[in-house]
Parts: structure tokens; sequence; C-alpha cells
């Protein structure tokens, strides 16, 4: 097997805030394969933004700081090789979606020119060139007369039209690897619908990896090859998508996956099965398992040692002291 085209080890990112440490990622550790999707998911709160931030050298320092741990790309740590060069990759060789393009796209310059920009600055483009590339990329992505729309402002645009305006910029250079950080938040279901299946054929097109952060589940099911569950700044799971949705191991993972509707079933007109609780706050510091607190099958042991990460399968692990409880589970049949 190649090597992974992002391998990321043990990342720790601290935040320095008046009630003390927040340790926003807790040694998370993740790799993506060249042409693959990860999904990341989990509830608000529980790091995947700010793992994301850090791959591209984005946390802000102060009060952030990557603390420990290793972001290779292409066997480059992305962590040790300084603001200059890590400007060159942003946009090159990595790309990004943010989460709200009303507020990444920048309003006062118009839509052609901030999709333009990437070529200028990393390929020397002329800004005729750029602009005549910007135009085409802005057909492909399925903006309506995409040349007359070159001089638009970001706020003469819908959310849909703004989030393919997002996706543009990031590909327009033919990136090795997409981070796409909630790039359906906001958008209704249709819409929604089209900017996916945009992303997923431009992704195949290209044949870049990508880095997909959601907390919807269902989004996942339709794009990702593998998956991380990620809660209170650790990854708690990861597995294929399909095992992952028929063998759920970690309760966590277990209770997003119920916590989502479903078309024609048993539970029509009753509430959704919602977890108990809320993410601890990021400064508190737990000695056993992050998530005994809320979790139904949570044990003396759960409070007290932290849970390694147990194999349940090929490419199916958890972080759950339950494993050692197969039956109960329901795990392995």
């Amino acid at each position: 097997m190649s090597p992974p085209l992002l391998d990321i080890q043990d990342l720790q990112v601290d935040f320095h805030t008046p009630e003390g440490i927040a340790r926003a990622v807790d040694g998370v550790s993740l790799a993506v394969l060249k042409g693959e999707t990860v999904g990341l998911v989990g509830e608000s709160g529980c790091g995947k933004s700010v793992t994301s931030l850090a791959i591209l050298g984005l946390i802000p320092s102060p009060p952030g700081k990557i603390s420990a741990g290793r972001t290779l790309f292409e066997d480059r740590n992305l962590l040790a090789i300084g603001p200059q060069a890590l400007r060159r990759l942003r946009g090159k060789e990595i790309s990004m979606i943010f989460q709200e393009p009303m507020t990444s796209l920048n309003p006062v310059l118009p839509i052609g020119r901030q999709v333009a920009e990437p070529l200028m600055v990393h390929r020397n483009l002329p800004r005729s060139a750029a602009m005549e590339q910007a135009a085409d990329y802005l057909e492909r992505v399925k903006i309506p007369s995409a040349r007359k729309r070159l001089n638009d402002y970001p706020h003469q645009l819908s959310g849909g039209m703004r989030q393919r305006v997002m996706i543009a910029m990031a590909m327009i250079c033919g990136p090795k690897l997409l981070i796409a950080d909630e790039p359906t938040t906001a958008l209704d279901v249709t819409i929604q619908a089209q900017i996916l299946s945009l992303m997923m054929a431009l992704k195949e097109e290209s044949r870049m990896s990508m880095l997909l952060i959601t907390h919807d589940l269902g989004v996942v099911a339709q794009t990702a090859d593998r998956v991380l569950v990620m809660y209170a700044g650790e990854v708690v799971e990861a597995a294929p998508v399909t095992d992952l949705f028929d063998h759920p191991f970690h309760p966590y993972t277990q209770g997003l996956l119920r916590s989502m509707p479903r078309l024609g079933g048993h539970d029509r007109g009753r509430r959704l099965k919602e977890i108990p609780g809320t993410v601890p706050p990021s400064t508190e510091t737990l000695v056993g398992c992050k998530f005994a607190d809320r979790c139904p099958d949570a044990f003396d042991r759960c409070r007290k040692e932290k849970p390694e990460p147990a194999g349940i399968d090929r490419d199916h692990w958890a972080r759950c002291w339950l494993f050692e409880f197969p039956k109960k589970r329901g795990v392995h049949g």
C-alpha cells in the first residue's frame, strides 16, 4: 500500500483562556490516502474544525498553540516548514472550503477576482488569463451566466451560489487534498444535494483526496470511504463507512446514529432520540473516558481509566472499554 497523502500523528492543540488551558484537540491521529474521501464527524465543539485549521497552520496564535504532534503531507511535516512554505502550499496543493461562504469571501472584492487570485499567486498567470480561467471554472461549478457575473460581489449571490464560488476558489489550482469544513451548512436540502454532487464529480475528475468535516451522518453516508468519529477532542471510532453504519461500536457513535431522522420508520410522530448531556468543556480535565458521563453503558472503569483504541475488525477500531464485552454490544454478530 502506498503511504498516505496526509498523515496526522498525535496532534494536540491548546488555547489559553481566562478559565485555563482549553485542549481542543487531544492526541488526534488520522490518515487520508490518495484519492480517498475521509469523513470526520461529531457534535459541534468536538474539535473537528480546529483539526482542519491546524493542518494548514491557521490556528490563531495567541491564544492557540499546536503543542504536540506531526502533520505529514507527502512526508513533509507541515508543522516544521515555516509560514512562507505553508503559504506556497495553501490553495495550490491543499485547499479548504470554509464553513460559511458569506464570511469567508471578501465582501469588497468581485467574485471573479477572488477565484482568479490563486492562479495569479501560485501559477504567476497575468490577470487577464487568470480571469479567463476563473470564468471557465465558475461555469464548471454551475454558476449561471458565469462570465457576466465576474464583477458581482458576494452579497449579490445566494447562499448556494456563494458556496459554488468557494468550491471554484478551492479547486481551481488542482489541489491534491481538499478540506471541506461543513460545506453544506445553512443550505436547504435540495441545494445541499447539488453541492455534494458537484464536489464529488470534481473530486473524481481531478483524482484528489478529501477530508470532509460534518455533523451530518447522512452526508457522510453519501460521500465518504472511511469515517472517523470525534468526541471532545479525540477520535473515538474509525471504520469504513459501510462498517460504521452496519456495526457501530462506540456508544457515542450509536447515539449519533439513533438521533438521525428516518423516513418510513416506526418512530413517526415521536421525539427524536437525543444524546443526553453536552460535550464537556475543553478546559475540564477528565481522568477516564470523556463520554462516560453521557454513556448509558458506562461502568466504574470508564470513569477511572482512559480507554485505548481496540481493534474490532479489519480497519475498524473504537476507544471503549466495552470492547471486552463484544456480545453485550452486538458486535461480531
